[in-house]
């Protein structure tokens, strides 16, 4: 009996006997409370403790039922027994008083040791979980193999003595911590999910950050379940605030806890902390509790490839208790290894001043002493190269010194007999000093082998009862009347033998593609497992290994993974075996690495390779194929995901996750568990695979079509004597055969790709109509992960100028027509292969538009070899792997700041002799930098996703205004690569990124400039093979070119990306410009000249003179950027912001027009007011889009009200025709009515192709252009005289006036 339960029993009105718990208030032995609530019971029939209350309701309410059971015979009337889980009983209500209100804490925090599989345990080891494998000796091949690979043997021996202590028990005692310390993928995660596995249900993750923060008052709240080892993987101790409770928590000191909800309690740690980090622990003098704490690790920069990775990682699993067991032997061979460590390493990256110490080392060590004066001198020389920001005052310096020397005498008599004062005596070198390291052998993991018939298991098991089987395979006889042993029958004939219950086989039956056993897969597979006897199954393609299981074969899963077993004789069952080959091994222990029973299932993920096989997989979950319960079912499908996200799988099965979500609802006892795991689930992959280089492949060039009863894939072979190849409705096995061409498509890795891959998986035809529709329609959980890849490249993606490919047959002049049929209908079958024809312009459109931006692929072929990837792969993700490499989440290392807070620190720019000539002083309140050198601008507000500063709101992509007018000498100046330019000022992405985003940039500059020699030493000299001539050096230009663009893109974009920092809510690098601009204006401004238009990047100033000219380079420079005199305007008319005309001063345009915006943009409008070259026919031709459909309503001699629609297409290039030469009115349809289409009112149009075709240029209505032309006069007239703007009279400057706002309109200024 439970000793805080007395079982009561009372009568009701009616007779009933009520049989329920009273609860005892006093000092239990079989329950805790803690912080006023239940924490713990005793479960006797486990032999552990369990802090799940529903298991002490459970105890409560078998008591309940034993009771009724053992003394029904006593009561005569009707029994009632109140159980717990019953809410209308009032006993649940009961428990929680007692537990929440009646009892005191008394509790014993549990699981303080370890206990495994093989340890007794009884109630005051008040143990709750249990380790899965056993501590004993064994083979550790592949953990050695592992460790020695990634770290010298001096820094394992840190790692192993952290484990063994732990394992001895030991760690509890001691006051140290543990920090990886490393740059990303060099193994930190590597070790510390080892030490997870062999501390599963003992660890906890907890934030170092938090620890190290004085206002996060739940930071210990990671450590309620009293861990014994606590791990985070991408820890950051770099700006510790205030370490007085990391270093209570390391020295397990009493501290009181909060928890959320929760009442606070005192509770004494006793956990070792393990942290993974690629920077330093901020230490922050030579008396820092964490200096004698910490314990460092440095990994050795050595790697296992990604195959023999995963290998010996598998095969880790099995050495769980020998790793173990080799630790604590490691610990207990010299506990006391550490106690005097110094972190030299952790010291040398966090500490300037222990720096300036080895920067002085051999000064101090030579006269092993020093005068303060002396040192101070050598400290204040170091700061200053070293660039210390925030050096020690001369009375800190004092103190910190001492720590380095072993006295310190105010006053000291020296050798030569000359007196000084503050003298340090006795230089502390060991503090400096460092051990050989001496590397172990690497093992070699042994691969199984098939070269023996003579069977270790025939003489092992020669004794044991044996039987031949029968024609059905069966065994001949009950075991009970079998008589003859092993050695008494022929194993090479099918038979059966009873061996002993501790004997366990894993059977491999692995299959290839086609469905068939496959041997080689499954020697690959059993080969990772630890090396033991092995037999070729009866087929001889199956695998089985032979092991002694040391632990309880009862706990065993049979089902180890898809296709491989563990397979277990107990009882009655035998093991059914025929001698074909066999390996010379002896058989050997096991001890883990298996899945028990209740426990999640082991997952082998080479048999996931593809996404393919990972909706198989869960597919076959879904159906219960591999387990016939929900919950271990749902448990499989979050271990496969786990391991999918965690290797280098590309795969998206978010179409999958409501299915599954289904499922998992439907649980009968699981629901909220299996729930919660689906919501935890990675259904994509983080990053996309490198696509597949397959060079050798041919060129194919393809378009898609899809119908809800039609499937079209058009392709053609590189070259213009190709024919197009048409594939109506084609399988998947077609497919399959086109996709090991080297495939290119317009827009396909955002459509194409994924319906090719679909059918590929066999999706029928409606199928894949619905996943048009999806994609079409926007739809997010409709892409495939392995499908980007189907192509070889994407033009629509490498191409710098984005359009649709309806517009780039109108710019190329390809012969275009819409099929005119809807898309969501289906085709009628006679019209199937006139579909396809038309689908052929498509696939030569796509051929032609590749050959058009050869400079663009170049480009990408560029930017992909130099990161190492495939022109598949998107300029944004080339990019980011040219600039940060492989790490995945480079933002803890960027740089971000309020740009209008000023400090104390600022001061107005530096101001020469030579600026003050031509009044070069900026305004002081406005002409602001931090002591960093950066620009501070007074006032700048970001509030409600708008900018203020200096009175006017700022754009968020650029700042822009304008004056309205017309003007004269016009200087306009550009700044060069400006948001490149403010990344790089800024040090937007950290020193190091920041540096190779400069390269890229500086290369660019260089290439410009014809500097190759300069450029070739970028980026470590990647650029240099591709600056062999001057037009390869273009190509790299223009391929640098792309990748800055996509740099800014991906700083201001909305969705996440490396580039990408969340605290970037102003867009800090177009906003940093903008604010600069503000200031320009107003400094040009103040000098009496007119500003007439600032256009994010570049200024036009009217007027201008040398001195001005050269004020706005040297104010630029001051804010890091760098302005070039892009060209002088004889005259410029400024409409607004976005339309102006204007006419080259000098230069090599000199007397040439430009116009910027839509209205004088047009070429007729050009040419006919102000160039007034020859009028062409493409002059006279319009290109009209809209997101819906055109078409042309020829209804010229039709009734009034009566139309004739002709389908035009979303895209299309018309010319205006004169009434009665067979136009019709361009409507656009949206919802089934037509409507006019912008532009087109008042005139009929025609094909511009038909217009040609039919020989109507004569008939084209110029009264369309001609009305444009005035337009544009009657513009520039509002701001003066039009003739004299056309005219090549000379400007002449208005005296004292700067401004064409002055001029009368009647008037001229020249």
């Amino acid at each position: 009996m439970i000793d805080f339960l007395m079982i009561s029993t009372r009568s009701t009105k009616r007779g009933v006997i009520e049989i329920y718990p009273k609860f005892i208030i006093k000092k239990s032995s079989d329950l805790m409370i803690r912080g006023g609530d239940f924490y713990a019971i005793w479960l006797e029939e486990r032999g552990l403790w369990s802090t799940d209350e529903q298991d002490a309701l459970q105890l409560i309410d078998s008591a309940l039922d034993q009771y009724a059971k053992e003394n029904s015979h006593r009561f005569n009337s009707d029994l009632k027994i109140l159980h717990m889980w019953d809410s209308e009983s009032g006993m649940i209500d009961s428990w929680h008083k007692y537990c929440q209100k009646q009892m005191r804490d008394n509790f014993h925090m549990l699981d303080e040791k370890l206990i495994f599989s093989n340890t007794e345990t009884n109630k005051k080891d008040y143990a709750s979980k249990r380790l899965n494998y056993p501590l004993e000796s064994g083979e550790m091949a592949a953990y050695d193999k592992l460790m020695s690979t990634l770290y010298s043997e001096k820094e394992r021996h840190k790692i192993e003595w952290a484990i063994g202590s732990i394992v001895s028990g030991e760690s509890k005692k001691l006051q140290k911590f543990m920090v990886l310390y490393g740059a990303a993928g060099t193994g930190k995660s590597t070790v510390l999910n080892i030490i997870q596995k062999l501390f599963d249900g003992y660890y906890s993750v907890f934030n170092a950050k938090a620890l190290g923060s004085s206002s996060n008052s739940f930071a210990l709240e990671d450590f309620k379940n009293n861990p014994l080892v606590a791990i985070q993987h991408d820890g950051d101790l770099s700006r510790i605030e205030d370490n007085t409770r990391l270093n209570s928590l390391v020295s397990h000191e009493l501290m009181t806890v909060n928890e959320k909800f929760k009442s606070t309690y005192s509770n004494r740690f006793k956990c070792f902390l393990f942290v993974g980090t690629n920077k330093p622990v901020k230490i922050t003098d030579a008396k820092s509790g964490l200096i004698r704490r910490l314990i460092d690790v440095s990994p050795s920069g050595n790697k296992l490839n990604p195959k023999e990775y995963r290998t010996v990682m598998k095969q880790v699993n099995f050495e769980l208790g020998a790793i173990a067991y080799h630790c604590r032997e490691i610990y207990l061979e010299d506990p006391d290894a550490y106690d005097n460590y110094i972190p030299i390493t952790m010291l040398g990256a966090s500490n300037d001043f222990y720096n300036f110490v080895i920067d002085s080392y051999h000064v101090f060590k030579k006269d092993n002493g020093t005068t303060l004066k002396a040192a101070w001198e050598m400290y204040k020389t170091y700061c200053e190269e070293a660039k210390v920001g925030f050096p020690f005052s001369q009375r800190v310096f004092k103190e910190e010194l001492k720590n380095y020397f072993k006295d310190y005498k105010e006053r000291f008599n020296l050798d030569d007999g000359s007196r000084v004062r503050n003298y340090y005596l006795g230089f502390k070198t060991e503090k400096f000093e460092d051990k050989a390291e001496h590397e172990k052998p690497v093992h070699k993991v042994p691969s199984i082998s098939f070269d023996c018939t003579d069977s270790i298991f025939d003489k092992e098991y020669s004794e044991y009862p044996a039987q031949y089987a029968t024609e059905q395979e069966t065994p001949c006889w009950k075991w009970d009347k079998v008589k003859t042993k092993l050695s008494q029958i022929d194993t090479t004939k099918l038979h059966y033998v009873k061996v002993p219950e501790n004997h366990i086989v894993i059977d491999f039956d692995i299959q290839d593609r086609e469905g068939n056993k496959s041997l080689d897969k499954n020697i690959e597979e059993a080969s990772k497992w630890p090396p033991t006897y092995a037999e070729l199954s009866k087929s001889g393609q199956g695998i089985h290994l032979h092991y002694i299981y040391t632990g309880d074969t009862s706990r065993l899963s049979r089902i180890f993974d898809d296709h491989i077993e563990v397979k277990v004789f107990t009882g009655k069952s035998s093991l059914r075996r025929k001698l074909t080959k066999c390996n010379g091994l002896p058989i050997a222990k096991i001890n883990s690495g298996l899945p028990l029973k209740g426990e999640n299932k082991m997952v082998n993920f080479e048999g996931v390779k593809s996404e393919k096989g990972l909706r198989t997989l869960i597919k076959r979950n879904l159906n219960k194929e591999i387990h016939p319960a929900t919950k271990p079912s749902v448990d499989f499908i979050y271990k496969i995901l786990e391991d999918a996200a965690a290797s280098e799988l590309n795969y998206d099965v978010t179409d999958m996750r409501n299915a599954v979500l289904s499922f998992a609802a439907n649980s009968t006892h699981q629901a909220e568990y299996c729930v919660k795991l689906v919501n935890k689930m990675k259904f994509k992959s983080e990053e996309r695979s490198d696509g597949i280089k397959n060079d050798d492949a041919k060129l194919v060039f393809y378009d898609v079509e899809v119908f809800p009863n039609l499937f079209l894939v058009n392709w053609k072979l590189e070259g213009p004597d190709k024919p197009v190849v048409r594939m109506i409705n084609p399988t998947s096995t077609e497919i399959e055969e086109l996709m090991k061409f080297r495939l290119v498509g317009f827009n396909c890795r955002r459509y194409d790709n994924h319906i090719l891959y679909a059918r590929l998986m066999g999706y029928t035809n409606e199928q894949l109509y619905n996943l048009s529709k999806k994609i079409i329609n926007g739809k997010t959980n409709c892409f495939f992960g392995e499908a980007y890849n189907v192509s070889y490249t994407d033009i629509y993606d490498f191409c710098s100028k984005k359009q649709s490919l309806k517009k780039w047959e109108i710019e190329l002049g390809i012969h275009h027509q819409e099929l005119g049929l809807p898309w969501d209908q289906p085709v009628p079958e006679e019209l199937w292969t006139k579909v396809a024809e038309y689908c052929d312009n498509d696939v030569i459109a796509t051929e032609a538009v590749f050959n058009a931006r050869k400079a663009d692929f170049t480009a990408r072929q560029i930017l992909a070899d130099v990161a190492g990837m495939t022109v598949n792969d998107t300029t944004n993700s080339l990019t980011t792997r040219i600039i940060f490499g492989n790490n995945r989440k480079p933002q803890d290392q960027f740089n971000y700041r309020n740009m209008g807070e000023v400090t104390a620190d600022c001061e107005p720019w530096t101001i020469t002799q030579d600026m003050i000539l031509y009044n070069h002083m900026g305004d002081e309140n406005f002409t602001l930098f931090n002591n960093e050198g950066k620009p501070v601008f007074p006032g700048y507000i970001f509030e409600v996703g708008k900018s203020i500063y200096r009175g006017e709101e700022v754009g968020e992509g650029g700042y822009v205004y304008s004056e309205p007018g017309m003007y004269g000498n016009v200087a306009l100046l550009d700044i060069a690569s400006m948001h490149p330019s403010s990344i790089v000022a800024e040090e937007l992405f950290g020193p190091i990124y920041t540096e190779r985003f400069n390269d890229i940039l500086q290369a660019r500059i260089a290439i410009k400039h014809k500097e190759f020699d300069k450029a070739r030493k970028m980026l470590g000299g990647a650029l240099s093979k591709y600056l062999t001539d001057e037009n390869a050096a273009s190509d790299l230009a223009q391929a640098l070119k792309i990748a800055i663009n996509s740099v800014y893109g991906l700083t201001s974009a909305n969705f996440d990306n490396p580039f990408r920092d969340p605290r970037n809510k102003d867009n800090i690098v177009a906003k940093r410009g903008a604010l600069f601009m503000v200031n320009l204006k107003h400094e040009v401004q103040r000098r009496g000249f007119t500003v007439a238009h600032i256009k994010t990047d570049s200024i036009k100033i009217p007027d201008a003179t040398p001195e001005i000219i050269q004020f706005v380079m040297d104010y630029g420079k001051q804010y890091g950027y760098n302005f070039e005199h892009e060209a002088t305007y004889d005259r410029m008319c400024l409409v607004n912001d976005a339309v102006y005309i204007a006419k080259y001063k000098d230069g090599n345009h000199a007397g040439e027009w430009t116009a910027t915006g839509t209205q004088f943009q047009v070429p007729y409008v050009f040419k006919k007011s102000f160039s007034k070259e020859v009028i062409e026919f493409e002059d006279m031709c319009e290109t009209k889009s809209v997101s819906s459909s055109l078409y042309l309503d020829m209804n010229e001699n039709l009734p009034e009200n009566e139309h004739n629609y002709h389908f035009i297409g979303k895209v299309g290039q018309f010319c205006p025709i004169k009434p009665g030469c067979g136009g019709g009115l361009l409507m656009r349809e949206k919802d089934g009515k037509y409507y006019a289409a912008t532009g087109s009112k008042g005139y009929r149009w025609l094909e511009s192709e038909m217009v040609k075709e039919l020989g109507k240029e004569k008939n084209i209505d110029r009264s369309y252009y001609d009305k444009l032309v005035d337009d544009a006069v009657d513009t520039i007239s509002k701001y003066g005289d039009f003739e004299w703007f056309v005219s090549d009279d000379p400007y002449v400057k208005k005296e004292n006036s700067n401004n064409s706002s002055d001029w009368p309109l009647d008037a001229t200024p020249w």
